[in-house]
C-alpha cells in the first residue's frame, strides 16, 4: 500500500501539469492514506504536531507577512473592498492569535475515545457510544488566512486529516502557512497528507473535491450563502453546513427600548477580529423582534 508521502509527490507532478482532476484526486488519496496513521496516533503525537506547528508559524512570520502583502496588493488591484481586506489581512497581533490558537487546541482534552451514554440493555450487557475521527474532512472557506490555521488545529487534534480550499484572494498566505504546517507533521513524524491545503486557484478543484465520496468522508462550507448553496447542490459528499443565521434578540417588557435597539446593531458597525474557535463574529440574521404586548409604544420611535 502506498504512503501518505508517496501520493503528494504524484499531486505535485499532477498540479505543475495543470490537470486539476488528477490532483485533485490524489489529495484525496494522500488524505485517505493519512487518515489511517491519524486514527492511531495518540495524543502526545498530535499534541506535538501543534506545538510544531506553532513553533513553525513563529519562526516563519516574517515569509507570512509578505506573501499576506502580496495578496493584499493583488487583492487592491482587484477592487476588494474594505471589509475583504480586513478579513484578508495579516499583522503580528493576528499572527500571535494564530500561535495562540494551535497551543490552546494542544491544551483541550482529546475526544477521540471518549465515551458517554452507558447503559446496560435488558440482556446484561453494557452499550454506550464512542467518539471516533470521521476521517477526511474537507473543508472550503473564502477570504480569511487564519481560517487554515484554525481548520488544521481542530481537524488534527480529533484525529481526522483534512483537504483545506481556501480562497483565491489569499493564496500566497494560505501556501505560506501550509509549508509550516508541513513542516510541523514531519517534527511529529505525521505523515504529510494529514494537513493538505489545496495550491490551486482553479475553482473546477472545488468541483472535483466535492465529487470524491471515496476519499472525503465530509465537507463542510464555510462562507456567503452563494458559496454554500452551491456546495449543497452539487456535492457528492455529506456537507455539515449552517447557511443562514440562527440568531435573534428576545426583549423583555422591563428593557430600555433604547439600549435593546442598540444591541443588535453593534456588531453590524463595529470592525470584527477574524473568528476562532473561541470568538466569532456574530450578528442578528434576520433580525426578529420579541416583545410582549405591553411593549411601550411602537417598534418604530426606537432609534
Amino acid at each position: 500500500m502506498r504512503g501518505s508521502d508517496a501520493f503528494q509527490e504524484d499531486a505535485q507532478h499532477h498540479l505543475a501539469a495543470g490537470d486539476v482532476p488528477a490532483y485533485m484526486q490524489a489529495l484525496g488519496q494522500g488524505a485517505r492514506a493519512a487518515a489511517s496513521a491519524l486514527r492511531r496516533a495518540n495524543t502526545h503525537i498530535k499534541n506535538q504536531a501543534l506545538e510544531a506547528m506553532a513553533q513553525r508559524v513563529a519562526a516563519a512570520r516574517s515569509d507570512i507577512l509578505q506573501a499576506n502583502a502580496e495578496d493584499m496588493q493583488r487583492g487592491r488591484d482587484n477592487g476588494l473592498d474594505n471589509a475583504l481586506l480586513d478579513r484578508l489581512a495579516l499583522n503580528d497581533q493576528r499572527i500571535d492569535a494564530m500561535i495562540e490558537g494551535l497551543r490552546q487546541v494542544a491544551a483541550l482534552p482529546d475526544p477521540v475515545g471518549e465515551i458517554d451514554g452507558m447503559s446496560y440493555r435488558p440482556s446484561g450487557i453494557q452499550v454506550g457510544k464512542m467518539r471516533v475521527p470521521l476521517g477526511v474532512i474537507g473543508i472550503i472557506y473564502e477570504s480569511r488566512p487564519n481560517v487554515t490555521i484554525e481548520a488544521a488545529s481542530l481537524c488534527l487534534k480529533s484525529g481526522n486529516a483534512c483537504v483545506l480550499r481556501g480562497g483565491s484572494e489569499a493564496s500566497a498566505s494560505n501556501a505560506a502557512l501550509s509549508r509550516c504546517l508541513q513542516a510541523g507533521l514531519a517534527d511529529a513524524g505525521l505523515p504529510a497528507g494529514s494537513v493538505q491545503v489545496v495550491a490551486t486557484t482553479d475553482r473546477a478543484a472545488v468541483g472535483e473535491m466535492i465529487s470524491m465520496p471515496a476519499y472525503i468522508d465530509v465537507i463542510i462550507p464555510r462562507g456567503g450563502k452563494s458559496l454554500i448553496e452551491r456546495i449543497s447542490r452539487e456535492a457528492k459528499v455529506p456537507v455539515i453546513k449552517h447557511l443562514d443565521g440562527v440568531c435573534h434578540v428576545y426583549i423583555d417588557t422591563t428593557a430600555d427600548p433604547a439600549k435593546a435597539w442598540r444591541l443588535p446593531l453593534m456588531p453590524k458597525r463595529t470592525a470584527m477580529a477574524p473568528a476562532t474557535p473561541w470568538r466569532r463574529c456574530w450578528w442578528m440574521r434576520p433580525l426578529p423582534i420579541f416583545c410582549c404586548r405591553s411593549w411601550p409604544g411602537p417598534m418604530q420611535n426606537i432609534r
